[in-house]
């Protein structure tokens, strides 16, 4: 086992448990990518069993912090045994369900959702790729799923100094899956799909924007950025006399269309434009058009702290656009999936936007992912998505 030793103080992080130790912590020692490494203090106390990265400036993404630990493939199938228990107490109102989150469940770098008998997983790390062909085995023994698809074709990969790779690891046949969620069908493709195939972390927020479109009696209701549409139909099945989903995504939004159809709403309550959001909402201002309600689910516009600066500007234009259209009374569902903008922040963009728009508002409830996506005490880190729900006054 080769031993990676820390500078002076850098210890703290894995003492408390975090799972990362950054470039500039490390004193000596080098790996090949994804080996598992004994971590010292500088002093030679033991922290942790690691996957060293050295092409990442993550370099070290801690397995365990218990000595006596074996990291083999026992491990990873405890770790990914223990991952599927967890999700089956929470009782998920869905076929699709995010089964591993990464450090969170204590694999870091590997993301894993369900999607009824189809496995699509991400291995965002060194160290999951290194332990690919074992965690592909381990998933399969836990879920009883024969089919498990690879997406790692997210950014993080590149940090890591990995290619992109996706295609089936175990199994084969149709990529398109039907989804159930509450009392909807959705459909998607765990190969062309952002993400894994589809963002699962928004479902209970899907099912609470029906219940307070039915609520508020939301009857023209805007969705921006609303790729296939999942809070249109959730807005449709709340009562909305007619829907605006908007996306710069042809496909997404056929999609979305076909979503409408395929939950028994009528066509002509529901328009999908292929447009620039940004823009969209500056015509409808121009134009004079308002909304009961209005979602905003941008993608990522800070991948890090480093770039929250600029993406403030841009998160608090879109949210005075979107206050100036909303009627008196109305609801905007705002969201960030930014690990670089923290709920705190955001909140305060959201607060400036409102100023500029000479809108104030009732801050009727923070939201977050839904719980098959956790955060750690230990993590925060992993809470990435933050949203409001605000009342126009």
């Amino acid at each position: 086992m080769k031993l990676i030793r820390l500078r002076e103080g850098k210890e703290r992080s894995l003492l408390r448990r975090h799972p990362w130790v950054f470039a500039n912590s490390v004193e000596r020692g080098k790996a090949d990518p994804g080996e598992t490494v004994r971590v010292e203090s500088h002093d030679g106390r033991f922290l942790a069993w690691a996957a060293f990265s050295p092409e990442s400036q993550i370099r070290l993404r801690a397995w365990s912090f218990d000595e006596a630990e074996r990291i083999d493939a026992a491990f990873m199938l405890r770790r990914v045994q223990a991952a599927v228990a967890m999700r089956a107490r929470l009782a998920v109102p869905s076929n699709g369900v995010r089964l591993l989150h990464g450090e969170a469940d204590g694999l870091p770098g590997l993301v894993v959702d369900r999607y009824g008998d189809t496995l699509s997983a991400q291995f965002l790390s060194s160290g999951a790729e290194r332990w690919k062909a074992v965690l592909a085995d381990a998933l399969c023994q836990a879920t009883g799923c024969s089919r498990l698809y690879e997406r790692s074709d997210a950014q993080a990969r590149q940090l890591e100094g990995l290619p992109e790779v996706t295609g089936w690891l175990r199994g084969e046949g149709s990529t398109a899956v039907t989804l159930t969620e509450h009392d909807w069908q959705l459909t998607l493709d765990v190969a062309e799909g952002h993400k894994t195939g589809y963002y699962l972390d928004q479902r209970d927020n899907r099912a609470l924007f029906a219940r307070l479109v039915r609520q508020f009696d939301c009857q023209q209701v805007l969705n921006c950025f609303s790729y296939t549409g999942g809070f249109s139909v959730a807005a449709l099945a709340g009562g909305a006399a007619h829907v605006t989903s908007v996306d710069s995504s042809g496909p997404a939004l056929a999609r979305a269309t076909a979503h409408v159809a395929l939950n028994g709403f009528e066509a002509s309550r529901h328009i999908a434009l292929d447009a620039d959001v940004n823009s969209t909402l500056r015509q409808c201002l121009a134009e004079g058009r308002r909304f009961d309600a209005i979602v905003l689910d941008p993608p990522k516009f800070a991948p890090s702290a480093a770039h929250a600066e600029r993406a403030s500007r841009a998160y608090k234009d879109i949210n005075r656009l979107a206050l100036k259209l909303l009627n008196p009374g109305g609801l905007l569902l705002t969201f960030s999936c930014s690990g670089g903008i923290s709920a705190d922040l955001f909140h305060k963009i959201v607060a400036g936007a409102g100023i500029d728009a000479q809108v104030d508002g009732y801050l009727l409830q923070r939201l977050e992912a839904a719980s098959d996506h956790p955060t750690t005490l230990c993590f925060p880190e992993g809470e990435y998505l933050k949203g409001l729900v605000i009342q126009t006054r």
